[in-house]
């Protein structure tokens, strides 16, 4: 397949410097030489630029960077949609505020070729705040709500281009939730499973079931993965880690099935921060993964020292 990738250097939205490292540290693990020995061809798009930042302010103090995170949306928006006319997109990030962008950008054209969009949300954290609920403030904690058309957002965020139901959203390894995340995310219906859920009944039925459901309905998949999802042992570099994530092989087993699914339309890779790295080993476990979605098999990887 043809797979374009696209940078989104944001660090903005949240609350340590060093995400908009992440772009150059997927690359430098080799992430375009990784999907080319599969077999597939690659464009670089190089990276996205902010569109003009225009002064906004909102009743909720605690709000940081509001007027940078909207320029960056309005810009990740368009891009995306532009992108995604003729390839799989992979958006490197960049903090999960990157995905207010890539979400709204890849459902318009979902929208415009008549199937819904479904979102596979791989992540300690729902990102299910809005500009109302959020109490730290940062930003990278409110794309999904913005992205499924959540109330809050307007006059705030660019008027959302492409609808996204949140009944089609599947957030999975969830650990860390707030209390106004949590009766948002009840009331607009999005999939949670949680990662005791994970424990009782395997990652692989509660996936085999999503993936189901995406497949029976003809739609696209738009997959988001949070550094965070995986367990901090073995992926050190985020900001924002909460023990007992994803294992190395649950991870790998999620990939395998995304994969074997055919689904996958767009992916995001978010919320990895260099600074905070061991000798590159969270960029290239990030890379190991998506070269797992993208066919490589269980037999085909490589043996690795850190």
């Amino acid at each position: 397949m043809h797979c374009a990738i696209l940078g989104v250097p944001v660090q903005v939205g949240s609350g340590r410097m060093g995400c908009e490292m992440g772009p150059s540290a997927l690359r430098t693990a080799g992430l375009v030489s990784e999907l080319t020995e599969l077999g597939h061809t690659v464009t670089d798009l190089g990276s996205v630029s902010p569109s003009t930042i225009r002064l906004a302010s909102h009743g909720n103090k605690a709000l940081k960077s509001l007027p940078e995170i909207v320029a960056w949306t309005e810009a990740i928006t368009d891009a995306a949609y532009a992108a995604s006319a003729d390839s799989v997109m992979i958006f490197l990030g960049g903090d999960h505020s990157i995905s207010a962008g890539t979400l709204t950008g890849i459902a318009r054209r979902a929208d415009e070729a008549g199937r819904p969009l479904f979102v596979l949300w791989l992540d300690a954290h729902p990102d299910f705040h809005t500009l109302e609920t959020t109490t730290s403030g940062n930003l990278h904690g409110v794309p999904l709500a913005y992205a499924s058309g959540q109330p809050g957002f307007e006059g705030y965020f660019p008027e959302l281009k492409g609808s996204i139901d949140p009944s089609n959203v599947c957030a999975l390894g969830i650990r860390s939730v707030d209390q106004a995340e949590r009766q948002a995310l009840g009331k607009a219906g999005v999939t949670v499973h949680d990662m005791r859920m994970i424990d009782e009944h395997g990652i692989a039925p509660l996936l085999r079931a999503f993936l189901e459901r995406v497949s029976a309905n003809s739609g696209m998949l738009h997959v988001s993965l949070d550094v965070d999802f995986l367990d901090p042992v073995i992926a050190p570099a985020v900001g924002t880690t909460v023990p007992g994530g994803a294992t190395f092989r649950e991870a790998h087993l999620v990939m395998e099935m995304l994969h074997d699914s055919g689904l996958v339309t767009s992916l995001d890779l978010v919320e990895l921060n260099p600074f905070l790295d061991e000798r590159g080993r969270t960029a290239t476990l990030m890379v190991d993964l998506t070269a797992s979605l993208f066919g490589r098999r269980i037999m085909d990887r490589p043996t690795r020292s850190y």
